[in-house]
């Protein structure tokens, strides 16, 4: 069961998103909160996997929100997913940036939605990894930089998978084009966050921009 908390200042928009995701079998709706500012004992309380959260918030937005929720739980917090109304967004972005695993469009299709949800709970892959590149090529800040030597850390295997990945494959479409079982990708995938000490694909995305990479 996949536990989901909604973030939205807009009652009509989260009771819509609420019924699409209570209709399946496998997520529960466990909060539904109208502003972030009690974010952190939101978490505490209902124990959410994911948080679906407006990136456009009066008060604490979704950006402030994201950051100070990593920074404070680290590893042990839930997946974010930023709901934003434009597919190139500078916010959406900067929430990336911030920790968020992902952003889905507000007038997504429901069955992208829920896709949305259940692959960020996994934690296997980037949602919407095209739109994503377009925001870390349009909006990254800083000059790309030589790699660390945390790089030199990685296999030339490892390295090739991290382009891949980074280019927005999918772990099916990495294992076909390397001769690998989606397994073993995922297990590279695993061993590259790792040794990079990145949290999930859309960090991995965020340091092969910033490097330079692709």
């Amino acid at each position: 069961m996949i536990r989901v908390a909604l973030v939205d200042d807009q009652p009509l928009f989260r009771g819509g998103i609420a019924m699409i995701l209570e209709s399946q079998a496998d997520i529960e709706v466990v909060a539904q909160e109208s502003s972030a500012l009690d974010l952190l004992a939101m978490v505490e309380r209902d124990a959410p996997d994911v948080i679906l959260m407006d990136v456009r918030m009066p008060g604490v937005d979704g950006i402030t929100a994201t950051s100070s929720l990593v920074r404070e739980l680290g590893e042990s917090a839930p997946r974010v997913l930023v709901l934003t109304t434009f597919d190139v967004d500078e916010a959406a972005a900067s929430a990336i940036e911030a920790g968020a695993s992902g952003f889905v469009l507000k007038d997504a299709q429901p069955d992208f939605l829920l896709a949305a949800v259940r692959a960020v709970a996994d934690g296997s892959q980037v949602v919407a990894a095209s739109a994503t590149r377009r925001l870390f090529e349009r909006h990254r800040a800083r000059a790309a930089s030589t790699p660390g030597p945390e790089y030199n850390d990685l296999t030339p295997r490892e390295r090739e998978i991290l382009i891949r990945a980074a280019r927005g494959l999918s772990n099916a479409e990495i294992a076909a084009a390397e001769f690998l079982s989606e397994a073993t990708v995922k297990t590279h995938i695993s061993r590259i966050l790792s040794k990079l000490t990145l949290r999930d694909r859309v960090q991995l995305v965020v340091y092969a921009y910033e490097h330079d990479l692709v």
